[in-house]
């Protein structure tokens, strides 16, 4: 579990975190959104360390990232797994040695106890026998799922994602929330996911924060949004007529004035 107590952020004169407060929670996938400048991104990287807040205080598991040490801090880190908005693997390496890549840097593990790791979580990712393969010979969501094998090969505590499904298609996109969601699950992480797919929001949204101006404006979960008279969340998630008249229909079904299949109700 990840605590936000009123968390501040400014670049210079500038606020960009205001105060936020929240909880992420363990086993759970937690969406952080909102339109771009909203503060989303610059909060996930005060959660993994990469800048430093100016008020308020972030704990994991109940102990404060601004108190650690700097052994502590580096410990921590070994426990964060990162899937980075365009994979970030390394082109002129093999999928097996991009997986690896965690592993020769934080354990001092034999070859074959690192492979045999490998092995197991590209299995998972239903990326068997890709090992030789390099970057440039898999497709956008085979590279995406490289991506979580090497973010979860240090078998996390914690995985942040930022945008996964930023550049795939719709179906793909659901196959990498699902695969997400799914290893949440069964390593009962804490996963933090940035995103601007509405459709992440409706599959996977089971904690989720939204951010304007750098100020939290909302939280609940995706069955919350379909009924909330938020103004700004639902400009933002509403943003069509298509979204805006389906929200419409959904309210109008749930209280049972109108049925998808036969129209206006008789009652």
């Amino acid at each position: 579990m990840i605590t936000l107590n009123e968390v501040c952020k400014n670049f210079g004169d500038r606020v960009i975190l205001d105060h936020i407060s929240a909880v992420m929670e363990t086993g759970k996938t937690n969406l952080i959104i909102g339109s771009s400048g909203s503060g989303k991104t610059v909060l996930q990287k005060c959660m993994v360390g990469l800048f430093d807040i100016d008020g308020g205080e972030i704990l994991f598991d109940g102990h404060s990232l601004t108190r650690m040490t700097e052994e502590e801090r580096k410990e921590l880190r070994q426990q964060i797994g990162m899937l980075f908005q365009g994979s970030a693997l390394f082109d002129s390496l093999t999928v097996e040695q991009n997986v690896m890549f965690p592993l020769d840097m934080f354990t001092k593990w034999s070859f074959k106890k690192k492979l045999d790791r490998v092995n197991d979580v590209l299995d998972r990712v239903n990326l068997k026998d890709t090992n030789l393969k390099h970057p440039s010979e898999i497709s956008g969501g085979m590279k995406k799922r490289v991506g979580i094998a090497r973010a979860i090969v240090l078998n996390p505590k914690y995985l942040f994602c930022d945008e996964p499904n930023s550049g795939l298609d719709p179906q793909t996109s659901m196959l990498i929330d699902i695969l997400i969601h799914e290893i949440t699950v069964e390593y009962n992480m804490t996963t933090v996911i940035n995103t601007h797919d509405m459709n992440s929001v409706m599959e996977i949204g089971e904690n989720i924060l939204y951010l304007y101006g750098g100020k939290k404006e909302w939280e609940g979960n995706k069955k919350d949004i379909i009924f909330s008279d938020h103004e700004k969340l639902n400009e933002f998630i509403f943003a069509s007529e298509f979204l805006r008249d389906a929200k419409n229909m959904r309210i109008l079904e749930q209280k049972g004035i109108v049925n998808k299949d036969e129209g206006l109700s008789k009652s």
